[in-house]
């Protein structure tokens, strides 16, 4: 067993560090991430300039491989052949905040596990739910939680263009409550547009504001983490509303009332 390990901290994140270290007793393990954070980076594909990639070496002493391109550009490498061997499983993270609801679709280390999938590969994302002014964080009960999903993935699968969406309380091992397979829960933000002005009177702008929050649903990943426990989401990249098709359809019905077979 092959697993590629990334993350959108940056390659000397502990987080990421954690992370490995429990991949390894699965089989091979290959880091290739970030040079920089690119947190909140989305799905990005470099295409306008080349992309380097060099050694780095791990806290633990391991070999790493970084890249100045973004977390799915590291994934794309690895697996157009960068990192030469076949690789089985990519898992990104640790992530130290949270990324839920629709989070996914700002979140780089949840879109490095999307250009898995993109690939044929299977993809598992992680990220600790950690407090604000937390400090120094414990990457450990994370870490294993995720051990314990890919345990379960190489032994069953995932099925095709499905990755996994993995949360963790910032709690003990002792005080998770379990694993709950969860949906999209509704994040809630709280964003506010900062306005300034450089020394020559030219405005620029910082997007802050508060911390996101999140509507507390049962059956859902936010309800999850608020109940102490590990939220394992499956997501897809088919972002088609289907319930919406039979009524958009009706938008360009022909004058007589029949749908427009052109469309």
């Amino acid at each position: 067993m092959h697993i590629l390990v990334t993350n959108d901290d940056g390659v000397l994140a502990p987080g990421l560090l954690a992370l490995a270290q429990e991949m390894r007793p699965f089989g091979q393990v290959t880091v290739l991430a970030p040079d920089r954070n690119w947190s909140a980076s989305g799905h990005v594909k470099t295409m306008e300039r080349p992309l380097r990639v060099r050694e780095v070496t791990l806290a633990d002493g391991t070999p790493a491989l970084t890249s100045d391109g973004a977390p799915s550009d590291c994934v794309a490498l690895a697996l157009l052949g960068v990192v030469p061997e076949k690789i089985d499983l990519v898992v990104s993270g640790i992530n130290p905040n949270a990324n839920i609801g629709y989070d996914v679709t700002y979140s780089g280390t949840v879109t490095a596990a999307m250009e898995a999938v993109i690939s044929g590969v299977p993809g598992v994302a992680v990220s600790l739910d950690s407090e604000p002014g937390h400090g120094e964080l414990d990457y450990g009960p994370a870490a294993r939680a995720a051990a314990h999903v890919v345990a379960q993935v190489l032994k069953r699968g995932l099925p095709a263009g499905v990755l996994l969406n993995v949360n963790v309380p910032q709690r003990s091992e002792a005080e998770l409550r379990g694993i709950q397979i969860t949906r999209q829960g509704l994040r809630v933000y709280r964003d506010a547009l900062d306005t300034r002005r450089d020394p020559r009177g030219r405005p620029y702008y910082w997007i802050g504001g508060d911390l996101p929050t999140g509507v507390d649903a049962a059956g859902t990943d936010f309800g999850a983490l608020r109940a102490g426990y590990v939220s394992v989401t499956p997501l897809q990249l088919d972002l088609t509303a289907r319930e919406a098709l039979d009524a958009l359809r009706g938008w360009w019905d022909s004058p007589s009332g029949a749908e427009n077979p052109a469309v």
